[in-house]
């Protein structure tokens, strides 16, 4: 009976160990290698909720892993944490530098920016076309009691509340959530102005009339004046006769295009938006007011100014007037200059 080499034996073991263990590395090496080192990003968006193991199929089945299997035994022994959202990847990568990306959730986001003067319908419009939320479901929070009442805003929408600014946003970001933060921007960019109203109630107020000078003033330095012109309409029960509202009536109420040009009878719409019609504010405000606007309306100097008149359509500028008679002669004579080519 031969004797059995033990030693041999362990270093045929040895060997048999390296060579399967050394297979493997190389193996997994492979899988965790990219896809295509060509290849371009591409957005992947993982659900809230999904496993890893679900996460990682889809990976493979978007072409951005070689190996769902290496991956989610990457993704155990790293271990990581993959988060929901959608991330800018591409199959240039390989699977580790994927995974993380995941983990630590760098997510895509996209920039936006939200000019001034816009009603809601408009800018949910902005964030539709961006592929950030759609305009139903922007709208949907913006009458949303919970957020409203959460800011105490004492309306049945965010009209008025909706700051425009520059933001940034991650796909796949929620309504609620979008609208939360313009919401929380109004406040925070308003919380230091001057002669910021005390209540809730006043400070709505102020917003509505900001929301009007904010759709009539085209040159920065005429924003209080107009503000002044419609404060003093206020004070003596005259109606804002404000062609913006009316335009809001046709536009946002009605759904119409924008007019061209206002008609006599569209003066005669029977809405209490109608500031032809009505003395006082109306209901709500009629856009999302800039810094500017609400500042003149928090501010509006003291003038006799009951008037305003367009005088330069291209620059934008208007002259005041404290009487309907020196309106009239202000109509007239910027009509001669205009026949006499001046």
């Amino acid at each position: 009976m031969k004797s059995v080499n033990y030693v041999k034996l362990f270093f045929w073991l040895i060997l048999i160990v390296a060579a399967v263990g050394s297979g493997m590395f190389v193996a997994f090496l492979r899988m965790d290698s990219p896809v295509d080192p060509s290849g371009e990003p591409v957005l992947f968006t993982v659900k809230k909720g999904s496993s890893i193991l679900y996460i990682s199929s889809s990976l493979q089945n978007a072409g951005l892993v070689r190996s769902a299997f290496a991956a989610t035994v990457l993704a155990r022994i790293r271990p990581y944490s993959l988060k929901a959202g959608t991330y800018r990847v591409s199959p240039a990568m390989n699977t580790d530098a994927i995974l993380r990306q995941l983990h630590e959730g760098r997510q895509e986001s996209v920039r936006i920016t939200i000019p001034e003067g816009l009603t809601i319908t408009k800018t949910a419009r902005h964030f539709d076309e961006a592929g950030i939320v759609s305009s139903a479901e922007f709208l949907e929070a913006c009458r949303n009691r919970r957020i409203l009442e959460q800011f105490g805003i004492p309306a049945a929408s965010a009209e008025g509340f909706l700051f425009p600014d520059t933001y940034q946003f991650h796909y796949g970001v929620q309504g609620d959530e979008v609208v939360s933060t313009m919401i929380d921007n109004f406040f925070r960019k308003t919380m230091d102005m001057e002669n910021l109203p005390d209540t809730r109630e006043k400070l709505f107020e102020k917003v509505i009339l900001a929301s009007i000078v904010e759709r009539e003033y085209r040159v920065a330095r005429e924003a209080p004046l107009i503000a002044s012109v419609f404060a003093n309409r206020l004070k003596i029960g005259m109606g804002l006769q404000s062609c913006s509202t009316i335009e809001y009536i046709i536009t946002e109420i009605q759904g119409k295009p924008h007019p061209t040009r206002l008609l006599t009878v569209d003066l005669e719409i029977p809405s209490d938006y109608n500031t032809y019609l009505w003395a006082g504010l109306p209901p709500g405000p009629i856009s999302n007011p800039g810094k500017t606007a609400l500042s003149a309306a928090f501010n509006p100097p003291r003038s006799k100014y009951l008037y305003f008149r367009l005088t330069d359509p291209v620059q934008g500028t208007h002259v005041f007037t404290s009487s309907l008679d020196e309106h009239v002669d202000a109509g007239r004579e910027i009509y001669l200059k205009k026949a006499a080519g001046n």
